[in-house]
């Protein structure tokens, strides 16, 4: 069984979250999001990452 992942996170993320969850800085995230290697949803200014997208990302998937 595949181990999960972010178990403490909601389903849908924000920019903090996603620094949080890869220990990167707030410009590498709107970089990787803004190059759509990680898929996101924009409303209004505010970016909102699927879970598992972020995990996909890290999986390679």
């Amino acid at each position: 069984m595949k181990k999960r992942m972010f178990e403490s996170y909601p389903d849908v993320v924000t920019v903090n979250e996603l620094c949080e969850m890869l220990g990167i800085s707030k410009k590498l995230a709107y970089r990787i999001l803004d190059s759509q290697d990680i898929r996101s949803v924009r409303v209004g200014r505010i970016y909102r990452i699927p879970k598992s997208a972020v995990i996909d990302y890290l999986t390679d998937e």
